[in-house]
């Protein structure tokens, strides 16, 4: 019987823990880590409900830790790939016409599993698997993934409850449709929050999901479809696989139910996709929804007027937590000359105090980076510049170290050209170039912060300068999708901060608000007259 709207309140934002020594949450978190280590995890694929195990067993590391073995996932094929789309197109009818409270409900209580029963096990997961400190892990895995699950039922509902006029002779009613076929959701290793936001936004709205996560993330995201599938969530209707990249977009876009795709990656791999979608747009039932967020070359532009330490501890956190692995990561730095010296005399005093090692260790601030690729990618820049012949120079750090893990010294760069490599190029990992330039000519600098870098995603400004800021708000208008004002540009929290970049940087749909929610929704309208005409004729076509 459906004979009542529901309301769902706005929600609060889950409260950070602080896991400080000998508090409760502390000592459960490092049981938490000490059970994963003790265990070696198997860890299947979930395809229409079941746990399905290829038998090509892949290792699971700790990246901090690479001589520890976490376990094994088992790798997926094509054919995976197909059951997994028959599976969730054999859900679609029934999910979708499930009542909304009844959906809602299941990601309520996945909700309120995390924050519970699983915060600890999600926690530890993520900091074994990806190599996040504790509190880099709460934020992430624990209170950004629960925000995502809440606010997403709250920002739901609202769209639901958005319906047209009416008058007396009729009524108007408008229906939001999940999209006709499946979606696809190809998540990143960074967020253990984007990976459980990805699929299950557009499988609150109805739709069935094929998700497909980074291989260096399976581990954590093998614990969320665990809650996933206690909270209730119906056989087919979120289905993970663990194919080559490769070979789930050759099946996934070549299909005629292929409906949308939910991405976080690089650019390069996103403009891959949508090349493919539009190859093969002639095949598809309907147009599909296209939403990504990439990469970012995310600036921080300091006026004259900044605060020094403002600068130098925003600088510290912005570019070094999680060892620069955010999307949203300060990577070029721009400092007024008046003020250049003090704030690097500053920020290399606070990056000595950083320890770096393991993430069961809670005084390190730094641990490793992803894997060896990355490491390599990574030091290749830095080995650079120890090569730049002058173009560059290493103001801090530089050192590096895989032989128990793969270890990143935090790296500050001075270059002393604005179209310096490093300036210019996506480096994701703990390196922050700067740039000086002359104060007096703070406004001829900010068309440099604009246009070096292709990405949009995150920017921020630091000034004491009221008129300044007010300027450079206007003058960098397109070049971040979040933009911070005497803050870090990293941190963005749901609700409080919808989460998307321009350009090079995405679609700008904003995951954490109503805008992403819309991207899977197909609306239909329906009229419904109560007295009908009954003859053709207009009044003006009547005689004088």
């Amino acid at each position: 019987m459906h004979n009542a709207y529901f309301h769902y309140d706005q929600p609060k934002n889950e409260p950070v823990l602080g896991y400080a020594p000998k508090s409760a949450e502390r000592i459960a978190l490092q049981k938490a880590l000490a059970e994963m280590k003790s265990s070696t995890r198997d860890i299947p694929m979930y395809i229409n409900g079941k746990e399905v195990r290829s038998g090509d067993k892949q290792e699971i590391r700790p990246p901090h830790e690479t001589g520890h073995l976490l376990g094994h996932y088992h790798a997926g094929t094509a054919e995976h790939v197909k059951q997994a789309i028959n599976a969730a197109l054999a859900a679609r009818e029934s999910w979708a016409a499930m009542p909304w409270e009844h959906r809602a409900g299941i990601f309520l209580k996945a909700a309120e599993l995390l924050a519970t029963k699983y915060r600890f096990r999600m926690n530890a997961a993520t900091m074994l698997g990806q190599s996040k400190n504790a509190f880099q892990a709460e934020i992430d895995s624990a209170c950004e993934l629960i925000d995502f699950l809440r606010f997403n039922v709250h920002f739901l509902s609202k769209i639901y409850n958005e319906q047209p006029i009416s008058t007396p002779a009729f009524h108007n009613r408008m229906e939001y449709r999940p999209l006709e076929g499946f979606v696809l959701a190809v998540t990143p290793f960074n967020f253990t929050a984007i990976g459980g936001n990805l699929p299950t936004a557009p499988a609150m709205c109805g739709n069935v999901v094929v998700w497909k996560p980074a291989n260096t993330q399976i581990y954590s995201a093998s614990v969320f479809m665990e809650i996933l599938i206690e909270a209730g969530l119906p056989a087919g209707v979120i289905n993970l696989v663990y194919p080559p990249g490769p070979v789930i977009g050759d099946v996934c876009f070549e299909h005629p139910d292929f409906a949308g795709v939910h991405f976080t990656g690089s650019t390069g791999v996103f403009q891959t996709m949508w090349k493919n979608i539009g190859t093969n747009i002639a095949k598809y039932k309907s147009y599909p929804r296209i939403v990504g967020e990439t990469g970012g070359k995310d600036f921080v532009m300091v006026h004259p007027s900044a605060d020094v330490d403002a600068v130098a501890a925003n600088l510290a956190r912005g570019a070094f937590e999680y060892q620069g692995q955010k999307c949203s990561a300060a990577s070029r730095a721009y400092l007024p000359s008046n003020i250049a010296d003090a704030i690097k005399t500053k920020l290399v005093a606070e990056l000595k105090t950083m320890k770096m090692g393991p993430v069961d260790d809670f005084t390190n601030f730094i641990n490793a980076v992803i894997d060896q690729k990355a490491f390599n990618s990574i030091t290749k820049y830095i080995d650079g510049v120890k090569n730049s012949n002058g173009k560059a120079s290493i103001l801090h750090g530089g050192n590096y170290d895989k032989s128990k893990g793969w270890f990143i010294e935090p790296t500050v760069i001075e270059a002393h050209a604005t179209d310096y490599v490093t300036l210019c190029e996506e480096i994701f990992g703990p390196v922050l170039t700067i740039y000086t330039y002359e104060a007096d000519k703070w406004m001829d600098i900010l068309d440099t912060v604009d246009h070096t870098s292709g990405y949009a995603l995150t920017g921020a400004i630091f000034a004491q300068d009221r008129e300044a800021i007010e300027y450079m708000t206007r003058k960098l208008v397109n070049a971040a999708g979040n933009f911070y004002i005497n803050d870090k540009p990293t941190g963005a929290v749901v609700g409080q901060q919808p989460f998307g970049g321009a350009r090079a940087s995405g679609t700008n749909d904003k995951a954490g608000s109503l805008l992403n929610l819309y991207r899977w929704l197909s609306a239909r309208t329906i009229k419904e007259t109560y007295v009908p005409v009954t003859d053709y004729r207009y009044p003006f076509h009547q005689a004088d």
